[in-house]
């Protein structure tokens, strides 16, 4: 791991060869492979696994029960939930999420828990993920609906759903 921090907390985790971890992180009780990019103010916590060559943007937040796979880009100001139903009194049940080999999600995306994002699957910036993405897909929306694929055939979306 390369510390490329002044302010931080990093507890009790596992951090890969060669991994970048920059300012003001908490992470916390999980697993980063080799060569990853972990930029600022991201909250990392225990149980999430993520695997090698990933690279984490500014003030991504990843909860308990988040398996992030090989390769997978996640955007500035993605968020993860980890609870279907929240309460802020009372008991919880944690609902795992797993991102495949490849994908990427953009800026501002939510992510519900309980969703398998497939292998380089693309989920736009801003968009609600609430069910499955298939390997391949790109989705986008509130909530997101497939809109093309980065199959390849390297199909663009149709006209009329974000493309000119």
């Amino acid at each position: 791991m390369k510390l490329m921090a002044k302010y931080y907390r990093i507890e009790d985790a596992k951090i890969g060869k060669d991994t970048i971890v920059r300012d003001f992180v908490n992470i916390y009780g999980c697993k980063i492979g080799d060569k990853c990019r972990i930029a600022a103010h991201v909250e990392i916590q225990r149980d999430v696994t993520i695997g090698d060559r990933c690279k984490v943007e500014a003030y991504a937040f990843i909860p308990i029960g988040v398996t992030i796979e090989d390769e997978v880009f996640i955007g500035p100001h993605v968020c993860f939930t980890n609870d279907k139903m929240p309460k802020a009194v009372g008991g919880w049940k944690m609902t795992r999420t797993l991102v495949k080999k490849g994908a990427s999600i953009g800026a501002n995306a939510t992510i519900v828990c309980g969703v398998t994002i497939g292998e380089n699957a693309l989920v736009a910036a801003g968009a609600v993920v609430t069910k499955d993405v298939p390997a391949g897909a790109i989705v986008a929306g509130i909530p997101a609906k497939k809109i093309g694929s980065r199959a390849k055939d390297k199909k663009k979306p149709a006209k009329g759903r974000g493309r000119k």
